[in-house]
């Protein structure tokens, strides 16, 4: 006898509402309608207020790396330079987060978050990042920009005097989040990605169905981009046609972007979970652990300036910029310089991730694109395919937002040729990621 079909296999009955009427309803109803007149209307603001911070931010980094230093005499920053400004870095973020709402934001050790910038909150966010990000924290602005925007728009929201909802906040959170961050990566395409991923739609299932589709595009893409002497299919795209030369890949590019994938998820894990051990022992003493890991990741860059005899700068602060001049001329970075970068950035950002405040990408990004350009004599692997695998794969690592991860890279390398060896490392890395042990739990202060 067949067993009752239970009540998920049974299909709707006529009475209930389908998804496409139900989407419908909402796009009908005045209230959300409103409501993405009001998102649409704050973009505006919000971008500008994202922009001027992001001016304040890097003029204050020349400022203090650049213009400073040589004011003073240095060509460059002295190997002791990071000790000072980490200090004060230190010592103004462990006073926000005692003595200010909101505890400057989440510690970035828990990943990239869309919670906590109410308005109450926002003054210390901005102000934890004036003090951690041009000082040398080895963080990215994405963090205090999202906590902007959500949090300008719901001060939006409050002037015009509009119902203060669970949805509303939701809604215009998410919104004013969007085009702040998309002021960062300079896309809002990226933004509207990464806020999805970031948000859990869809949950576990999400990740589950989602990683075999990218992975059998990415391998599928092979037969359009080629491989070695396969010239691909050609196909029309929405590409621009860049001056620079891209590489064709070839089957070494591939299989090394594989292995690429797993040493990166191997080796960075344990800078995820002591970034996470960090963040518990500042939990107990705020001020003064925040302090004393701040100083740490300032030790971290003198030393590596002592010992390649390059600037501390390259350790300490996101690596946003250096990251272009890496891609302009990796040669004029021996593999000493390399390895040590890796190393001492490495620890330097598990301690900021711990106890200061800002975002997890452009450090990921900088470390992978450094490791790439490290493997890349390799036997078959150049440094384009190299850094292109190491990106994709150190951000699906560190970040656990693959797709996010896929279209930043792709984005920041300006050419789809190397989509299918960015997927690859991205899908593996991920999967690897959440096949080793379990990380420690964040602890997250907001």
């Amino acid at each position: 006898m067949a067993e009752p079909r239970s009540r998920s296999d049974q299909p709707a009955s006529d009475d209930q509402p389908q998804e496409p009427d139900v989407l419908r309803k909402i796009l009908r109803s005045p209230g959300y309608l409103k409501m993405l007149a009001f998102c649409a209307l704050i973009g505006i603001p919000v971008s500008l207020a994202a922009f001027w911070l992001l001016v304040m931010l890097r003029e204050l980094e020349y400022a203090l790396w650049g213009d400073l230093p040589q004011a003073l005499g240095w060509d460059t920053p002295p190997w002791w330079w990071p000790i000072p400004l980490l200090l004060v870095a230190g010592v103004g973020v462990g006073l926000v987060v005692t003595h200010m709402p909101g505890a400057g934001g989440h510690v970035p050790a828990a990943g990239v978050q869309l919670g906590g910038s109410s308005s109450a909150a926002l003054p210390g966010v901005l102000l934890a990042a004036l003090f951690a990000l041009p000082f040398g924290a080895v963080l990215g602005p994405e963090a205090p920009l999202i906590a902007l925007g959500g949090g300008l728009a719901l001060v939006f929201r409050d002037l015009a005097q509009m119902p203060a909802t669970a949805q509303s906040t939701a809604l215009l959170g998410a919104a004013g989040a969007a085009a702040a961050v998309s002021a960062i990566f300079g896309n809002p395409l990226i933004a509207a990605v990464l806020l999805i991923e970031v948000a859990g739609v869809g949950g576990p299932r999400l990740f589950a169905v989602m990683l075999p589709a990218l992975l059998s595009s990415g391998v599928g893409s092979l037969v359009f981009t080629g491989l070695g002497h396969w010239t691909g299919l050609g196909t029309g795209d929405l590409s621009l046609n860049l001056s620079t030369p891209i590489p064709r890949l070839d089957v070494g590019d591939v299989l090394w972007a594989l292995v690429i994938a797993v040493a990166l998820a191997v080796c960075l894990h344990p800078v995820v979970a002591g970034a996470r051990r960090v963040a518990a022992y500042v939990a107990g003493r705020p001020f003064v652990r925040t302090v004393q890991c701040a100083l740490g990741a300032a030790v971290c860059a003198a030393l590596y300036a002592l010992i390649t005899g390059r600037s501390p700068a390259e350790v300490a602060s996101s690596g946003q910029s250096t990251i272009g001049e890496l891609a302009a001329d990796p040669q004029s970075w021996g593999v000493g310089a390399l390895i040590a970068v890796l190393l001492f950035k490495g620890i330097g950002y598990a301690l900021c991730l711990g106890s200061l405040r800002g975002g997890p990408v452009f450090p990921t990004l900088f470390l992978g694109a450094a490791a790439g350009v490290l493997l890349a004599p390799l036997p078959g692997l150049g440094p384009v395919p190299g850094m292109a695998a190491g990106m994709a794969a150190a951000a699906a690592t560190m970040l656990r937002l693959p797709v996010s991860s896929v279209v930043l890279v792709v984005l920041l390398l300006g050419s789809t040729a190397m989509m299918p060896v960015v997927i690859l490392a991205a899908v593996v890395a991920f999967v690897v990621t959440e096949l080793l042990p379990a990380r420690p739990a964040a602890v997250s202060r907001a």
